[in-house]
């Protein structure tokens, strides 16, 4: 009888783990469910926040959707300080010097300015309307989190003469530039030519572009960026791509790629941010260069982006940002990459062209004319123009000046070699 009664105990004290086994499995799955139901509630509302009902919808051959939105309906309009805010449709001033005329409009006039983006081919936003590249569900979940999704993770600007040697190699972000710094700057110009740099692995991007910037590196930085980039983890793919970026609190909480949050304000109805780039520049080949220039106006006081020869993008209203308000502090150009260093080893994402600048024209990446504009609002040639690199045995930059180019350099790199393990 007392083996009997031990083994109901057993069989008791079995039943009752098995029991509470599956109560807690059943809590794991309910909660895991829960989860995900909530991740796709929260990825469906921001969604629905981020595209706008459009009047028209282009289908792009690279496989983007560009939706024309009313140009009063886009995403900077969800800012609450931009609810009774009136569009201004063109600058009140642009820099001196930057044409022979004294005219800027969101549309050039005269000879047509061919502007490379891959949706043109299926048709065109007409006016009142901006393109406004889809956000798709994928892209989304891509991110880290809902709430990261289309930002830059902090400390992701090159801190040329830090001395806080732990933010030299700021999570990995790597740089080759060419900077100025110790005066007041209202604006900065360059035209750079556009690569399709390869990529290692997905959580890395390379990218050549303009840095603006006001503040200190620390955790109240103010920055205003535009170029083109290649980040497959940002739009699913591996094209080039026109983006642009603001923060006023050094990446943490504010500011966002493109129109990903409500902030630039988009008058222009021909050129999509984030939009594929085609054609791009190939080795020993023909070379396709973009021209950007980003200034203050000096009545508004609105930052504002032209594209190429003429096309005004927009503005970020000054309200955005703290020591932007009155001028940039330091004004970088070059590259970008992300190194993951998978298994210990630099990665081999290429920068610009993945070709070291002494190859030099049709071979290395490049910034020619470079100007920045000064309190007076002349675009001048830079002063003191200073470079920095983490690693030049991996990405490195070389200046230069000529009558043609005016102030330029080369710079980039094939990341990964036998001098950069």
């Amino acid at each position: 009888m007392g083996a009997v009664h031990f083994s109901l105990v057993k069989f008791n004290r079995g039943f009752l783990v098995c029991l509470w086994l599956w109560g807690m499995l059943s809590l794991s799955c309910a909660a895991a469910r829960y989860g995900a139901s909530r991740q796709k509630f929260e990825v469906k509302k921001h969604l629905n926040r981020l595209n706008k009902p459009p009047v028209k919808t282009i289908q792009s051959p690279d496989g983007d959707i560009i939706d024309c939105v009313p140009i009063s309906k886009q995403p900077a309009f969800d800012h609450p300080f931009l609810k009774d805010h009136k569009i201004q449709m063109r600058p009140s001033y642009h820099p001196e010097g930057l044409f022979d005329d004294n005219k800027v409009s969101a549309k050039p006039e005269g000879k047509e300015t061919h502007i490379p983006q891959l949706w043109h081919r299926y048709g065109k936003c007409t006016e009142g309307t901006i393109p406004v590249r889809r956000t798709k569900e994928d892209d989304v979940l891509r991110a880290s989190s809902v709430k990261r999704y289309g930002k830059k993770k902090h400390r992701s600007v090159p801190i040329p003469k830090s001395a806080e040697p732990d933010l030299i190699n700021q999570n990995g972000h790597q740089h080759a530039i060419a900077y100025v710094e110790g005066d007041k700057y209202y604006g900065a110009k360059a035209t750079l030519n556009v690569w399709e740099p390869k990529i290692q692995n997905t959580n890395e991007f390379s990218l050549s572009q303009i840095w603006l910037l006001g503040g200190s590196f620390g955790q109240d930085l103010n920055s205003i960026e535009a170029g083109w980039q290649v980040s497959p983890d940002l739009y699913g793919d591996n094209n080039t791509r026109l983006f642009t970026y603001w923060t006023s609190d050094a990446y943490q909480a504010t500011g966002c790629y493109n129109l990903l949050c409500s902030g630039f304000i988009q008058i222009n109805s021909d050129i999509a941010m984030g939009a594929s780039i085609s054609p791009v520049s190939g080795y020993r080949n023909s070379q396709y260069d973009i021209s950007i220039l980003i200034w203050k106006d000096p009545k508004e006081g609105h930052w504002w982006m032209q594209f190429g020869n003429g096309y005004v993008l927009g503005y970020w209203p000054s309200f955005l940002f703290s020591y932007l308000t009155e001028s940039a502090s330091m004004i970088e150009w070059g590259g970008e990459v992300v190194n993951s260093q998978s298994e210990g080893h630099h990665t081999w994402t290429q920068m610009g062209s993945g070709h070291f600048p002494e190859e030099g024209f049709s071979k290395a990446s490049y910034f020619r004319n470079i100007q920045v504009v000064d309190g007076s609002n002349n675009l001048k040639a830079p002063k003191g123009l200073g470079t920095f690199t983490e690693k030049s045995n991996c990405y490195d930059v070389q200046t230069g000046s000529n009558d043609d180019w005016g102030h330029y350099f080369y710079y980039g790199g094939p990341g990964k070699n036998k001098n950069c393990p």
